[in-house]
């Protein structure tokens, strides 16, 4: 696990975490995201990983769910996997020379979800994602990072992105989660959500407001001897 990180962390630092600092603006604009996901990218590209998956500081991910569903692709495949947040493609219009524009359309994933790719497809989006090119992709379609990965995949490399129902962001009722499908969920989250606190809806040893998230009792309810989780969840 690597964290990406825009500033210094001392105290994630002095835990022994794999930090890198982006140097990006620590800002959501278009220009900012898609520098932390370059980064991202070109991280995973110096490794020997053969998964790069992305997920937010605010997710709760599921390495027993996440295992299970990258075991299920073979693993010189071309994946693309994650939950798009949009039940139609997206639609973007792509500049073309002489300040001219298409009509694209395609899926993404949601970042706020995360989403993987496998080592063979990361590999061939290179040209348009390695270095600074990441960034010129995204500024020719004038959308974000997830959008701009989708936009690769999809229209650049023709593959389809595999639709994924365990990917979770805010931006969907996280109560209609239930309890015992918890070990199949990849990714969970977290937020505000039409006014309301927006999370899965756990039993377990921590109130709500103890855990907010629910993210303990999750993990609780997975990983139970996990040694602060209580001895009852």
């Amino acid at each position: 696990t690597f964290i990406f990180t825009d500033k210094e962390d001392e105290e994630l630092s002095s835990k022994g975490y794999n930090m890198e600092v982006t140097g990006c603006q620590t800002d959501h604009s278009q220009q900012a995201l898609s520098c932390k996901m370059s980064s991202e990218y070109d991280g995973f590209m110096a490794s020997d990983k053969r998964w790069f998956c992305h997920v937010d500081d605010d997710n709760y991910v599921n390495p027993g769910g996440l295992l299970s569903l990258l075991s299920t692709f073979p693993q010189e495949g071309d994946i693309y996997v994650g939950k798009p947040s949009l039940d139609k493609p997206i639609t973007a219009h792509e500049l073309l020379d002489r300040n001219k524009t298409m009509n694209v359309q395609f899926w993404f994933a949601t970042g706020g979800a995360g989403f993987c790719l496998s080592r063979r497809l990361a590999e061939k989006m290179s040209p348009w994602a390695s270095g600074s090119n990441f960034e010129r992709t995204s500024a020719k379609i004038r959308l974000p990072d997830d959008c701009t990965v989708g936009f690769i995949v999809e229209k650049m490399l023709g593959i389809p992105m595999v639709h994924c129902p365990f990917f979770h962001s805010h931006l969907e009722n996280l109560l209609l989660i239930s309890q015992r499908s918890l070990p199949q969920q990849v990714t969970l989250s977290y937020g505000m959500f039409e006014n309301k606190m927006n999370s899965i809806d756990v039993k377990g040893s921590f109130s709500k407001e103890e855990d907010p998230s629910r993210f303990r009792t999750v993990h609780c309810i997975l990983y139970p001897s996990t040694s602060w989780c209580p001895p009852f969840t």
